[in-house]
């Protein structure tokens, strides 16, 4: 189940059923758990933490130093969650005393190649993110989210759940849950409603998610007045409440 040419720490702590293919270094403050597979010429280093059933393919880095020049060596960390495919290429940075200390990503993502995820990204659940997508460091990403391949996210932008954004979007503003968006600059276009549906929202939910993009785009509304009737209603519709936590999150202002 390990190759003998991988190296691990004896301070690593490897769970029963790990695979880890050939020429792989472990380092000493790594934890992965059971039925993860390591393919060859992976590296994982730092205070790296990682769940179950995880598919991490060739030439991965995992857990390096962030690419931030206060960083000055501070045992801050990365945790990946569970069942998450992890593509050639990519690489995925630990976090930052400035932050949260944490980079963390949660269960059942779907990473291709060559994804980057900055210091202090927080990454939700069932996201995807094709070849070649950049996040910023303290980038936040909700549940569900896509971000087609080559598309960049700004330092400290927030992508509410179950949000689109189109291949080559240059992402340097908050884009509120569901909505489906991009360019250069990334604008709005509607929301998800075909995704939506597919995951089972019913078409009373989705009325109002429509009507709530109606308040932020199409109505004139200041912003914290949308924010104010967006809230009401949630009051009766669960399926708003993502964007009171998003409000809340979102400091950049929101694409336009």
């Amino acid at each position: 189940m390990i190759h003998e040419t991988a190296i691990i720490h004896p301070g690593a702590k490897i769970a029963s059923g790990v695979e880890i293919g050939p020429y792989s270094i472990i380092g000493e403050h790594v934890e992965i758990g059971e039925g993860t597979v390591v393919a060859s010429h992976v590296v994982i280093k730092g205070h790296t933490r990682i769940g179950r059933d995880n598919r991490i393919f060739q030439f991965v880095s995992l857990g390096e130093v962030p690419q931030d020049k206060k960083y000055a060596g501070e045992p801050t960390r990365l945790e990946i969650g569970d069942r998450n495919s992890i593509r050639e290429y990519c690489n995925f940075n630990i976090g930052t005393i400035q932050d949260a200390g944490v980079t963390r990503i949660g269960d059942d993502n779907w990473f291709m190649a060559s994804v980057h995820i900055g210091h202090d990204c927080q990454v939700g659940s069932n996201t995807i993110m094709a070849n070649n997508v950049t996040l910023g460091g303290h980038v936040h990403i909700g549940d569900f989210s896509i971000l087609g391949g080559l598309a960049a996210v700004h330092q400290f932008c927030v992508i509410g759940p179950h949000c689109m954004a189109g291949g080559g979007s240059i992402i340097t503003q908050d884009i509120p849950p569901y909505v489906i968006s991009n360019g250069s600059p990334c604008t709005p276009h509607g929301i998800n409603s075909e995704g939506l549906r597919r995951r089972g929202f019913s078409a009373e939910a989705i009325l109002a998610i429509k009507r709530a993009y109606k308040q932020i785009y199409r109505q004139n509304l200041p912003l914290d007045e949308a924010k104010r009737l967006i809230a009401e209603q949630a009051e009766q519709v669960v399926e708003l409440r993502p964007f009171l936590s998003f409000f809340e999150l979102a400091k950049r202002g929101i694409i336009r």
